[in-house]
């Protein structure tokens, strides 16, 4: 979320963010409700000088009717900072609301754009595999194996779900341990995360858990969600937590199963395990200062090239564009591995 003062000092270029960004969000209204909050505070606390004066000065011996005077101002004074109280809880409310709709500023350097077609490509490592015959995608291989199963799946929970079993749960596995043992070896400390966190952890690091428009399954009456991503539960891990600089950076790995509604377009029409509601992800996640950020993120896209590489799969980099980016995204690069099918 970014900061109210910060907008308020940068509104054209926060104005054009959202717009290269393709969302909805009112910045001139988050100045207003700032600017309005910053008055009423003001004028607030002028009026519980006042009371606190006028509280004083009917301490002392006072003529009948200087007390009356006083009596009268200060349930005037009681009844207008209630009134200012009310209006200033109902403007926080509302910037608050509107203020969260604001996404994070951008890299400069992100390409501009709407959707994925909009990412810029940056590398290609490997070419994609020629055969000499038809080659089968990933359902009917795991069908005819017997590795995976939809259709049990969708009986017992829904769509877009899905059973391993046999060869694929080792295989599920094998991949986990082979990723876990490059990242320990680049020096992160491995999680395994709950698969649930409270609400006020995702909104803090920038999820929204609320609305038609987010992918996220909430717990009914528990004020908690399942995680979509380890890296709600790793970005919680150190909340209300100062950590030494001198520590820093910490990377971490965090495994955890992730679930997802998938309610748009995209989830609607995808096939077989691409957009599913549950699966299986280990995150990388680093802790840094803000000057060494860029040189972490680019450390952990080299992990995940060196994860790729050794997996020998063919594979280009994308700089994501403004409108791929989610909300809280600075910048993201993508691996996309070509698979046949």
């Amino acid at each position: 979320m970014l900061d109210y003062r910060f907008i308020k000092e940068n509104l054209e270029a926060v104005k054009k963010n959202i717009a290269d960004r393709n969302m909805k969000a009112d910045a001139d209204a988050v100045v207003r409700l700032f600017d309005r909050k910053n008055e009423l505070t003001t004028a607030l606390q002028a009026l519980q000088q006042q009371r606190n004066t006028n509280a004083q000065a009917m301490k002392g011996k006072l003529e009948a009717d200087v007390r009356a005077r006083l009596i009268d101002e200060g349930k005037k004074l009681k009844d207008d900072i209630a009134s200012m109280e009310a209006e200033l809880a109902a403007v926080e409310k509302e910037l608050d609301v509107q203020g969260r709709r604001i996404p994070n500023m951008a890299h400069p350097e992100a390409p501009v754009g709407k959707e994925d077609k909009d990412n810029l490509e940056v590398k290609r490592v490997g070419e994609p595999t020629k055969f000499n015959f038809e080659p089968k995608d990933h359902v009917q291989l795991g069908q005819e194996l017997d590795i995976i199963d939809f259709d049990s799946a969708t009986k017992v929970s829904g769509t877009k779900f899905y059973y391993l079993k046999n060869e694929g749960v080792f295989l599920e596995l094998g991949l986990i341990r082979y990723a876990l043992d490059i990242l320990q070896k680049r020096g992160f400390t491995p999680f395994i995360t709950p698969d649930v966190a409270k609400e006020e952890i995702l909104e803090g690091i920038g999820f929204n858990p609320r609305g038609s428009e987010s992918n996220v399954y909430t717990v009914e009456g528990e004020g908690t969600c399942l995680v979509g991503t380890a890296e709600i539960t790793l970005g919680g891990y150190y909340s209300g937590t100062i950590i030494p600089k001198e520590q820093l950076p910490l990377r971490l790995a965090g495994l955890s199963h992730c679930f997802r509604r998938e309610a748009g377009a995209a989830g609607q029409f995808s096939k077989g395990l691409y957009r599913v509601h549950q699966f299986t992800k280990l995150e990388m996640f680093a802790y840094c200062l803000p000057e060494e950020s860029e040189k972490l993120h680019e450390e952990l896209r080299s992990v995940e090239e060196e994860i790729f590489t050794g997996l020998g799969l063919p594979f280009r980099v994308v700089d994501t564009c403004t409108g791929d980016l989610g909300a809280p995204a600075y910048r993201k690069w993508d691996l996309e591995a070509w698979m046949p099918g």
